[in-house]
């Protein structure tokens, strides 16, 4: 097929290229010189593609290290964590077999554990008989398996668990325990068995369950939690607690090794393989095509391989860059191999067989003058000797710790640093030790940091003193006054009764003397810090309140909040501000704002006249000629009495609409105090329309009301939201009237709708016209004061309105419409949120 296919199509192409090359190299020795740039072309790109690809490997295998060493960090400290909390179910099991703790006092005991131990949801005690003798959980418990006092265990890995720990005669973990929920995620627990003995015989088992988010929030790093996806998986990979990384490389056919997850898997002891932790970095690295450095390499080479063809003189570039390129990739991995930590290797008789450059650097001594030494060292100050002979001893037998010990290391020139050293057995290729690594970190920058924390402090306490609030802190439960700075001691002296009064007044939760409760709790068992949260409370945030002190005759503002003292003790902060100033350009301001309103109503009214008196005219007239009727009619004795009835009705009614529109008027501008209520919606928006549509008539502008159904009540004040109403609709009106519109395009809109802002219930209040709309220049001034782009207009009216909004705890906006690029109109809107 292909020799039918293809080799006929090429074969005229093959030709034309056949002659052309025997006429550019006619001889062998010009087609080896023609094919040579070729040849540097192919092994340039080559090469560069080959450093290319290894750098992104050693790229990735130094992020997979790095995961590997985190999990294996966090795996260490979830170990320890689960140990130590195992030792403390042990000493309870053991003060229950001693008859130490009995079911009347294990509800404290256990209390006790719980408390110190978040991750353990609960503590039961469990007869010989699997008998369920007491128990305890935390009230934080999610868990839907009950253990009744009274019962007998039921569930099956429980009752598998019990018999285990009592067969063996040790503490046994129980397979994971998952519970699935119809309607919440599953909960997922483990269960430790702690089994009692008492001169041999048997007397039931400790369970403690622990709850698999807590282990994995209160045992894990937050570090290590918030740069990987970290999830307990149980022995079939599923995922027990935590979050699990679903974003995955994508995996070609084209070196797929290149693109391996970035996760890492190790089982925790003591629960054994059944749990493991597992870690999968969030990817942050830039695939190999979005790369720029990539792209970069491939156009300067393909540029280097149009002109090595043309000449000789490109064979000479490509091979200094290839040098270039080699000189760069090993620097950078010198950089990479390079550790500031110094590394020293002694074999199992405590001779020196390896040192590091960092450890040479550090010591001031080299190599070759220390590999080979054995104790006692050059590095070892005299006076430290003994000390240094002893714990190396203990170092080559085996009797280290993970902390590592601190020593002082003595240089080459005789001084002196100190140093943290850790060890670690050196384990070769068959599994036996053949020696010891020891890596040493300087740690003479933690003195000085120790050092630069004390001046801090003394400079935060001066600056403490300096400030013009009072600063307190008080115990809780006590009339101890911790800490007081400058201003407190001069506003109620060094006593803790003016903190107490601040905490008093401002309404804060505040805790009795003990001694003064003491009486009470000896008589009803009551804690007298009851009420308090046992946790989180140092992260709640500050609560504020102005009070008013007659003695000092100010206003403060007063701040609160709990910390943790120095001495683990809780405590409360209260922070004093004189407000007095504010306060008072607080009132004055509130007083120009309602004068300014009442003027903006009265300006409102002034600017509205002539409609007025064009819409008082309509009942006066109808008045004046239903009377001079019947005047007519009782001179020509042409009236009789249901004629005049009629004219007499028509006439009040007419006389009725005009006081109404009186009474309106006079409603709106009549200067009280602010009143805020809980508003009719639909009540506002009638008033408004009534106001308003006395200009609108006059314009011969139509108005069109869109109201959502049932609107809820409002806490505002009805008059100055009819004002933010009134002065929308007229200035709508006014834009049409402006744009001299055809009296079909006459139209404005008013809508009210439920809406919701910031995850808030809120009504919407929309007024949309069909004017000209707003230029970009003026919709960016639109709300600043005293700006207006009407000759006679002050420039106060959409300030004022905006200002009541936001006094509403609401927001206001204008926007033009469009249709197409032509401007059709312009919407101002503004809502309120419901309470």
């Amino acid at each position: 097929m292909y020799k039918t296919s293809i080799v006929p199509f090429l074969q005229p192409l093959i030709n034309l290229w056949r002659g052309w090359w025997r006429k550019q190299t006619p001889n062998r020795q010009d087609r080896f010189a023609f094919m040579a740039p070729l040849a540097a072309v192919v092994l340039f790109m080559a090469a560069i593609t080959a450093a290319f690809w290894y750098l992104r490997y050693e790229e990735i295998d130094r992020e997979q290290e790095v995961v590997r060493r985190d999990v294996e960090y966090a795996q260490q400290r979830l170990r320890l964590r689960l140990l130590d909390k195992q030792e403390q179910v042990m000493r309870l099991a053991r003060d229950i077999t001693d008859e130490q703790t009995t079911r009347q006092n294990y509800k404290a005991e256990a209390k006790a554990v719980l408390v110190q131990s978040l991750e353990i949801a609960s503590l039961t005690w469990v007869g010989a008989d699997q008998r369920i003798q007491a128990t305890y959980a935390s009230p934080s418990n999610n868990s839907t398996m009950s253990f009744v006092v009274g019962n007998n265990i039921t569930h099956l890995e429980t009752l598998h668990s019990f018999q285990l720990a009592r067969e063996l005669q040790q503490t046994v973990y129980s397979h994971p325990i998952v519970e699935k929920r119809p309607s919440s995620a599953p909960y997922a627990q483990i269960q430790l068995h702690v089994p009692m003995y008492n001169r041999g015989k048997f007397q039931g088992v400790v369970i403690a369950e622990y709850s698999m988010e807590g282990m994995l929030r209160f045992a894990v790093p937050g570090e290590i939690a918030n740069r990987y996806a970290v999830s307990l998986r149980d022995s079939a990979n599923n995922v027990l607690a935590g979050q699990a990384n679903k974003a995955r490389p994508k995996v070609t056919e084209v070196m797929p090794w290149m693109f391996r997850t970035n996760e890492y898997e190790v089982p925790i002891t003591p629960v054994g393989y059944e749990l493991s932790l597992h870690a999968q970095a969030y990817r942050t690295s830039t695939g190999l095509i979005g790369n720029g450095v990539f792209w970069l390499v491939a156009v300067l080479s393909a540029m280097t391989a149009w002109m090595l063809i043309g000449t000789w003189r490109h064979t000479r570039r490509r091979v200094q860059a290839q040098q270039a390129l080699i000189a760069e990739t090993n620097f950078r991995r010198a950089m990479e191999n390079s550790v500031l930590t110094g590394m020293r290797a002694m074999d199992l008789k405590g001779r020196i067989t390896y040192v590091n450059a960092a450890f040479c650097q550090m010591t001031g001594w080299t190599e070759e003058e220390l590999v080979g030494l054995l104790p006692p060292f050059p590095y070892w100050p005299d006076e430290d000797r003994e000390s240094l002979e002893q714990k190396l001893s203990q170092e080559l037998n085996g009797e280290t710790t993970s902390s590592g010990f601190q020593v002082r290391v003595k240089r080459k020139n005789g001084s002196l640093f100190e140093a943290r050293l850790y060890v670690s057995p050196l384990i070769d290729a068959r599994g036996q030790q053949t020696g010891w690594m020891t890596s040493m970190t300087d740690i003479t920058e933690q003195h000085i940091i120790r050092e630069q924390l004390s001046a801090a402090h003394d400079r935060f306490t001066t600056v403490l003193e300096g400030l013009d609030a009072s600063v307190s802190v008080a115990p809780l439960g006590s009339k101890e006054l911790l800490f007081a700075n400058k201003m407190y001691r001069q506003w109620f002296t060094a006593t803790t009764q003016g903190h107490l009064n601040l905490v008093s007044q401002a309404g804060q939760p505040r805790v009795s003397n003990i001694s003064e409760a003491s009486a009470d709790d000896a008589q009803d068992q009551d804690d007298g810090l009851m009420g308090l949260p046992t946790e989180g409370i140092t992260e709640s945030k500050a609560e504020n309140a102005e009070i008013y002190i007659p003695e000092l005759d100010k206003w403060l503002e007063v701040r609160s909040r709990y910390l943790n003292w120095v001495d683990g003790r809780l405590a409360q902060m209260v922070i004093a501000t004189d407000i007095t100033p504010r306060r008072q350009a607080e009132e004055q301001a509130q007083a120009q704002a309602e004068r300014a309103e009442a003027a903006s109503r009265l300006i409102t009214m002034g600017e509205m006249a002539s409609s007025v008196a064009h819409e008082l005219n309509q009942p006066l007239t109808a008045i004046n000629n239903y009377c001079s009727g019947m005047i007519s009619r009782i001179k020509a004795n042409n009236l009789n009495e249901e004629d005049l009835l009629k004219a007499l009705d028509k006439t009040a009614h007419q006389a009725q609409r005009a006081g109404q529109i009186i009474q309106r008027i006079r409603s709106f501008v009549k200067r009280s105090e602010p009143n805020r209520t809980l508003s009719d919606v639909t009540e506002m928006v009638a008033e408004a329309v009534e106001l308003a549509g006395i200009e609108m008539r006059r314009r011969q502008v139509r108005l069109n009301q869109v109201l959502a159904s049932r609107l809820p009540k409002v806490n505002v004040d009805p008059i100055l939201i009819e004002q933010v109403l009134v002065n929308l609709m007229r200035n709508a009106a006014e834009s049409i009237d402006m744009a001299q519109r055809p009296l079909t395009k006459r139209e404005v809109e008013l809508k009210v709708l439920p809406s919701t802002e910031e995850g808030k219930p809120v009504l919407e209040f929309s007024v949309t016209d069909t004017g000209r709309g707003l230029p970009p220049e003026v919709l960016e001034r639109l709300f600043e004061a005293f700006f207006s782009t009407k000759s006679e207009g002050m420039g106060i009216g959409l300030n004022l309105c905006r200002s009541i909004v936001e006094s509403h705890q609401g927001r206001m906006k204008a926007e033009n419409l469009y249709n197409g690029e032509e401007i059709t109109g312009c919407r101002f809107s503004f809502w309120i949120p419901v309470r």
